[in-house]
């Protein structure tokens, strides 16, 4: 361990943020600068700008307009969505406030509310941001597959890494100023008990900033849900009238809902998945460290600074990174898109494991006496803990590619199965699902074991921080996806070449399996955060051993099992209600006006997206209300033991359930554009009976991969956060509130 400078501490903790924004601010304006309004068209044609000699004026007008009506209908779903969870935000913060200010502290009610929304401000700025970048960059990777691949996919990665590393370096700097500023105000913390430090207020002051990691997951939860449903009912209502029943190209203009559709990638699977992700990163960066607050080494600052340290460095590991797919090797041909991206996983995972090192060797000391449950944890034992989370992350992203990417045996499996028809098609989808958890679980089972037989719960909270070390690259990749099929649908609707859409459609299909590399890597590191915290609640709670055979931990458990069955089925049937509503639209337009379908007349695009709109608004209250009750009544009613049990089942089975829906859908997806593509020749492609199998399996999983599978990953979180919050506000006799009710006494 070396002797670092605080200040040393504090140039890491803000200056790598600072320089991950000056790097996407870079990339930022390269993409701003790629013009796509029509108003200037000829000065950018005479001066030899980026323009393509295939985007002609006419062209270029109906990209913008097309673009101009996407990017609106973002902004202003986001606006509504936000304007109602600021209400709840608000409403939530006066329950913490009361609730722990009557049953533990004032103050520390109030600072763990000040965090909480700082938590909820810093989620909402990086899921805004991202969609900010998405729906800016997406008509310009169109404009730029005019020029070939190449040009494309350095345009679309390069706006991907304007979300990853904003998001990131957003979570590293505020997380670290809020330590800072709660150190500043609250005395007795982190200094040595001879100088009169206390390692109560040390506990209290990370319990209380936990509220960062609690604000940053119910943004999360509802940018997920409320994002899922708004583009999952555009999506399905688009497939089932435009694909099954009118025979449609995927994104034909003449499909009412096509735009909806276009909106809802941004809003859910860039937006959403933003706030999500940040909440794993703010989650397991408060669970590691509480455990670290309540260890011996509670009164060093450099050693509990190291999970903060972790995420700072990652951000130039990936940086780094980075460079490989934008200069290095940049792609050439449609092949070698998917690799590129693969390569990304395994070279921040390389360049990342002796950084990882070398942080243990460095801030922590040699001889951790006791943490996380276990005494004398050694330096290398933290770091293999972390390597196995980091390893284990890589090896979950390439299961998943294996089960989600056309280019292996699974996902042509579920192809060749759409020639009997769309129910073999499901069939083959669900079982593809079920088998592609084995892998996945047993990763985690492994990091589990040995990272807690090693370093205890710090060491599974630090195997979560593994994973999300190269969360930069991760979000990366996974924005990609959206930014390549927005460009994909404005690059048909505006009337490109074919072989611009040749490309844009690879782009999208690598995109479909990065965002589902990207949904594995984010369970993958909600199981491990949702331990680490459910360790720092019975920590809190003085429970040392929870007995399954106890009834009331038993009850919890199968209670907690069933949650994520009830959370999905509420989500979707909001997506199956909307969806309706949107399909009678589209039917309806295509009624009234026939000249629609002959291209002569327009739809209505502003209807289905005040549907979309209207209908995630208006269905996303019930299943956060779940997520967010359940663990409350649970404590207050039952007991610490009851709820304890709740956890784990919850844990359990919505880790399966997550994998199974968010590879599932994923597979379905990609099986349908395996069929478009002519892997099976001209009479099975686009069309074709077996062709409309798929479009059905794809749109059954919609809402499997882009609405219930993400948001369970939250729910597991989230309920084992605020657990954490409100654990000494819970009754500590038996039973809880209802104890003597069961004949309880103690």
């Amino acid at each position: 361990m070396l002797d670092v400078p605080d200040y040393v501490i504090g140039l890491l903790c803000c200056g790598f943020p600072a320089i991950a924004f000056l790097f996407s601010a870079v990339y930022a304006w390269q993409t701003k600068n790629i013009n796509i309004d029509p108003r200037y068209y000829d000065v950018m044609r005479d001066n030899g700008g980026l323009l393509s000699s295939q985007v002609d004026k006419s062209t270029m007008s109906e990209i913008y307009y097309i673009w101009k009506l996407v990017y609106d209908g973002a902004h202003s779903f986001l606006y509504a969505e936000y304007k109602y969870i600021s209400v709840f935000c608000l409403g939530f913060t006066v329950i913490i406030v009361v609730v722990l200010g009557c049953l533990d502290s004032w103050v520390h009610s109030a600072l763990t509310a000040c965090a909480f929304l700082v938590g909820c401000a810093t989620s909402v700025a990086a899921g805004f941001l991202g969609m900010k970048i998405g729906v800016f960059s997406n008509a310009r990777v169109s404009v730029m597959a005019t020029q070939g691949v190449g040009p494309a996919f350095v345009t679309s990665f390069k706006a991907a890494i304007v979300m990853g590393f904003v998001l990131c370096g957003l979570g590293v700097l505020n997380l670290y100023i809020l330590i800072q500023i709660y150190w500043a105000a609250w005395s007795g913390t982190m200094e040595p008990e001879s100088e009169g430090g206390k390692q109560e207020a040390t506990k209290a002051m990370f319990e209380a900033i936990a509220g960062f990691g609690l604000g940053g997951s119910c943004i999360g939860l509802f940018g997920r849900v409320g994002g899922g449903i708004y583009t999952k009912a555009a999506d399905v209502g688009a497939d089932l009238v435009g694909k099954v029943e009118q025979n449609m190209d995927e994104d034909d203009p003449r499909n009412p809902a096509c735009i909806a559709d276009n909106v809802g990638d941004n809003v859910g699977d860039i937006a959403g998945m933003g706030a999500d992700l940040f909440g794993s990163f703010a989650e397991s960066s408060c669970a590691a460290l509480v455990i670290a607050s309540q260890s011996s080494m509670w009164d060093d600052w450099q050693a509990i600074s190291f999970p903060i340290l972790i995420s700072a460095c990652g951000l130039i590991v990936c940086m780094i990174t980075s460079f490989f797919a934008t200069h290095i090797k940049v792609v050439s041909r449609l092949s070698d898109i998917e690799t590129s991206l693969k390569h990304q996983l395994l070279i921040s995972t390389i360049l990342m494991t002796p950084v990882l090192y070398m942080l243990c060797n460095f801030f922590l000391p040699d001889t951790i006496a006791e943490i996380g449950g276990k005494t004398n944890v050694r330096y290398w034992h933290v770091f293999i803990s972390g390597a196995c989370g980091l390893w284990s992350g890589l090896i979950i992203g390439y299961i998943t590619e294996y089960y989600t990417s056309y280019s292996w045996k699974p996902v042509q499996d579920v192809s060749n199965s759409c020639e009997t028809g769309a129910a073999t098609n499901i069939i083959y989808g669900l079982a593809l699902g079920y088998k592609s958890t084995i892998v996945p679980v047993l990763c985690l089972a492994v990091t589990i074991f040995v990272s807690h037989a090693l370093s205890g719960y710090y060491g599974v909270a630090i195997a979560a921080l593994g994973i999300l070390s190269t969360l930069s690259i991760g979000l990366t990749i996974d924005a990609f996806g959206p930014i390549c099929d927005n460009a994909g649908g404005i690059s048909e609707m505006s009337g490109l070449p074919s072989e611009v859409r040749e490309i844009t459609d690879a782009l999208d299909a690598a995109g479909n399996t990065t965002a589902a590399i990207g949904k594995g890597f984010a369970i993958g590191s909600a199981a491990l955060v949702s331990l680490a915290l459910f360790s720092g609640f019975v920590t809190v709670c003085k429970l040392k051993t929870v007995d399954i055979l106890d009834p009331l931990p038993f009850a919890g458990l199968l209670v907690g099992a069933m949650l994520p069955y009830w959370f999905s089925a509420m989500t979707m049937k909001s997506v199956g209600r909307a969806a309706l509503v949107m399909v009678k639209e589209v039917r309806g337009q295509f009624e009234r006006d026939p000249t629609i379908i002959r291209g002569e007349g327009k739809p209505d695009y502003e209807s289905c997206i005040r549907i979309s709109t209207e209908a995630s608004l208006r269905e996303m209250g019930p299943p956060g209300a779940l997520v967010m009750l359940s663990p409350l009544v649970c404590g207050f009613l039952f007991g610490i033991e009851a709820l304890a049990g709740m956890l784990a089942g919850a844990l359990v089975s919505g880790v399966q359930m997550a994998i199974s829906c968010s590879n599932t859908g994923g597979a379905w997806d990609n099986a349908k554009k395996y069929i478009e593509k002519g892997s099976f020749g001209k009479d099975n492609g686009k069309g074709s009976e077996m062709h409309k199998a798929a479009v059905i399996g794809d749109t059954v999983g919609d809402p499997l991969k882009d609405t219930s599978g993400p948001s369970l990953n939250i729910l597991i979180k989230l309920m084992a956060i605020i657990s954490l919050v409100f654990a000494k506000s819970f009754p500590k006799n038996r039973g809880g509130l209802l104890g003597r009710a069961f004949g309880y006494k103690d």
